[in-house]
């Protein structure tokens, strides 16, 4: 077997390149591995399949070490490749699908990842206008939640917000500016936005899950299960700023499922496929990445790829599909 670690070095406050060079370091002569830093965006495509015809006959380990766009964009090269799986080895800022399994920590451990066990798991296949496809991961979401992961996109450029700063401030400009979003969505063909007949509906947020979280620290989706096929819908309608950070509280923890306070508000429904209609300028966030788009199509593909968990949390996680 071959260990193929891909080091994102624009991952984290600093690139954690050395950092995985020396957790190496105890396995030379022991375990079959090689390291590849990432030369530019989208290269993980090219070095799983270049991996694959260069060793036919050998399963392939890749290690996505960076955070979660690292994670997605290896996750979306592995898809229909045959004899590899893939894992998180967590250096980014967020790390939000590996919380799924109880947090970054043991996904910072080489040896028991190396020792993992390798698990199907579902994907999101994304198709836009033009017939364009892509693919999430963990979370497709928007209204608020796709404002938010825009803005930090752009306030994590400026040396004064940084990374770590980058959400929360991000959160605070969503609260003032994004609070009423226009769209429609449907659930396996069902609307499940208001349904007041006209063009597009008003939401505050909207997530489509397989993992647990989104925003480094938002339990979105408390009852995912990321293997059997279906995604958690939830769907929070408006609502005013005062309500909402009363209610902040209960979305981060992931309560709000089971919370009278939020029954009003919460459409939530699991579901194979959702249909997302919106506005000009409309956008959904894909893992953290922006995708504009005015009419979206998520469907969820059942262990469409085999992911690799720590040894450590084997026996404390069902892995059945």
């Amino acid at each position: 077997m071959k260990h193929i670690f891909i080091v994102n070095p624009h991952a984290g406050s600093k690139s954690c390149e050395a950092l995985v060079r020396e957790a190496l370091r105890a396995y030379d002569g022991k375990v079959d591995y090689e390291i590849y830093v990432k030369q530019r965006r989208g290269d993980s495509h090219e070095v799983v399949r270049r991996y694959r015809a260069n060793y036919p006959e050998e399963d392939l380990r890749f290690y996505a070490c960076g955070g979660d766009g690292t994670l997605r964009e290896l996750a979306i090269a592995c898809i229909g490749v045959e004899g590899v799986a893939f894992t998180a080895f967590a250096q980014g800022s967020g790390n939000d699908y590996v919380k799924y399994y109880g947090g970054p920590d043991e996904f910072r451990n080489v040896g028991r990842l190396l020792h993992g066990t390798m698990t199907p798991i579902d994907m999101m296949k994304v198709r836009s206008e033009g017939n364009e496809v892509t693919w999430a991961m963990n979370a497709t979401h928007f209204g608020l939640d796709a404002k938010v992961a825009r803005t930090m996109h752009r306030l994590r450029r400026f040396p004064l917000i940084g990374k770590g700063m980058a959400y929360p401030t991000a959160v605070a400009w969503g609260f003032l500016t994004g609070m009423k979003n226009k769209c429609t969505v449907w659930a396996d063909n069902e609307r499940i936005s208001d349904n007041d007949k006209k063009a597009f509906d008003h939401i505050l947020l909207c997530t489509a899950a397989n993992g647990t979280h989104v925003g480094g620290s938002y339990c979105c989706a408390p009852n995912s299960r990321n293997n059997d096929g279906l995604m958690e819908v939830c769907l929070v309608r408006p609502l005013s700023r005062l309500r909402f950070l009363r209610m902040m509280n209960g979305y981060k923890q992931g309560t709000h499922l089971n919370d009278p306070m939020f029954k009003p508000y919460i459409t939530y429904v699991r579901a194979r496929h959702i249909t997302i209609d919106g506005p000009e300028g409309f956008c959904v966030s894909l893992d953290g990445e922006i995708l504009p788009a005015t009419h979206i199509e998520v469907e969820n593909i059942q262990h469409a790829v085999k992911f690799i968990v720590p040894d450590s949390y084997s026996n404390r996680m069902d892995f059945e599909g």
